[in-house]
């Protein structure tokens, strides 16, 4: 039955206008953070080309609340973007590794708080999916307990707990930096209550 249902899905997309063909792809740089290939494809008008696509990898995000509605993020600097803001806590998901375990790993080592019970999977996205493939899980805490100091050289910054209030102020001032902090945050706003 489930083989069924899934080959009429696969064939009412197939239907639907406005559906691209892709016949392989070449990449041109590959490494462990970003691969650049370059995707044969027919477009729904017959045109054929070689189109860039951007594969950066899988991220795991941690979204920690405390009973005073703050999330604990990091205040921190970006130089490809020349911007400093507000950052959920996460990072790369290891080869073999969970994307939750990833997302609570990464919370301790970049704020010294670690995440405790079993997360909720708040969302999945792709950020820019015409262009790349970046796929980021989020996941929710809802209890943290301090372990420490960060562990992370590279991931500096100041540890604040924010008032989930400031959200829509700051994300107009472009102060939360990137999509996974970003949607999370304002995915997390408009889904409170709604369960």
């Amino acid at each position: 039955m489930t083989e069924d249902r899934d080959h009429r899905r696969v064939r009412r997309v197939a239907d639907e206008r406005g559906v691209w063909r892709t016949f392989g792809e070449r990449l041109v740089y590959d490494n462990r953070w970003v691969r650049l290939g370059l995707v044969d494809v027919e477009a729904p008008n017959g045109k054929r080309w070689e189109y860039h696509v951007v594969h950066l990898g899988w991220i795991a995000v941690a979204m920690i609340v405390n009973d005073a509605e703050e999330a604990l993020m990091l205040w921190r600097y970006r130089f490809a973007t020349e911007q400093w803001g507000y950052e959920l806590l996460g990072g790369l998901v290891n080869d073999g590794e969970d994307s939750a375990a990833t997302a609570a790993r990464e919370a301790a080592e970049e704020s010294g708080w670690q995440p405790v019970g079993e997360p909720q999977k708040l969302i999945s996205f792709e950020p820019l999916p015409g262009q790349l493939t970046a796929p980021i899980d989020v996941y929710l805490w809802r209890e943290a307990k301090q372990i420490g100091e960060p562990t992370d050289a590279e991931e500096v910054g100041r540890v604040e707990w924010v008032p989930l209030s400031r959200v829509v102020e700051l994300a107009q001032r472009q102060e939360l930096l990137g999509s996974g902090t970003l949607v999370a945050l304002l995915y997390y706003l408009a889904s409170r209550g709604t369960a």
